[in-house]
């Protein structure tokens, strides 16, 4: 069972989703990904989207931390029936209503950012995490991420989190990788909005 690690909520343990569709992130690479975040004072009032969301330990992890809204995303039942408990529990112990569920297809929730008469983003995030299943192909990945760099804030952070055999991922042009990070199985690319 997954806990958060820190913050007003710190210590609160969070609901896992059964069988092994997810994989949840660590403990280890969570408190290594978040004390970076921290460092880079990414989190604090910002809005964030948790994609793929699994038990929506990372989106859950930021609101505990001050995120001002947390959006998070996820399509199996199971998965966003966990994510629903995990956020209601957060949601109390920070006696805000911080962290709102999604369910559905991350693409077609990206869609729904944007005006369907100009196209322009309807909302943007500040951080976002992806942490896609494994049998999402480089390609899907890269059509997905094409959709995230037209909501990112002006100094948004992005965090792909991947199998460490899966290859870099397709960065769009308006979107450059800053650091990547590998611990054990799992590695992680940050990523920020091209400037200018």
């Amino acid at each position: 069972m997954s806990r958060i690690i820190s913050g007003i909520a710190g210590g609160t343990s969070l609901k896992s989703v059964p069988g092994d569709a997810t994989r949840p992130t660590t403990d280890r690479v969570k408190e290594a990904l978040f004390s970076r975040l921290e460092s880079w004072n990414v989190i604090s009032s910002a809005r964030v989207l948790d994609l793929f969301a699994g038990s929506g330990s990372l989106g859950l992890e930021t609101a505990s931390r001050g995120a001002r809204q947390v959006l998070l995303v996820e399509l199996a039942p199971k998965a966003v029936s966990v994510c629903q408990h995990n956020a209601t529990k957060i949601n109390e112990a920070l006696k805000n209503d911080v962290v709102s569920v999604q369910r559905g297809k991350v693409d077609t929730v990206l869609s729904s950012f944007f005006d369907e008469e100009t196209n322009a983003p309807k909302r943007t995030f500040d951080l976002i995490f992806m942490d896609p299943p494994y049998p999402l192909t480089d390609q899907e990945l890269a059509v997905t991420l094409d959709k995230v760099s037209r909501i990112l804030a002006e100094d948004a952070t992005v965090i792909v989190e991947r199998s460490s055999r899966s290859p870099e991922p397709i960065w769009p042009a308006n979107m450059e990788k800053i650091a990547e990070k590998k611990y054990g199985e799992t590695r992680l690319w940050f990523a920020e909005p091209v400037q200018g």
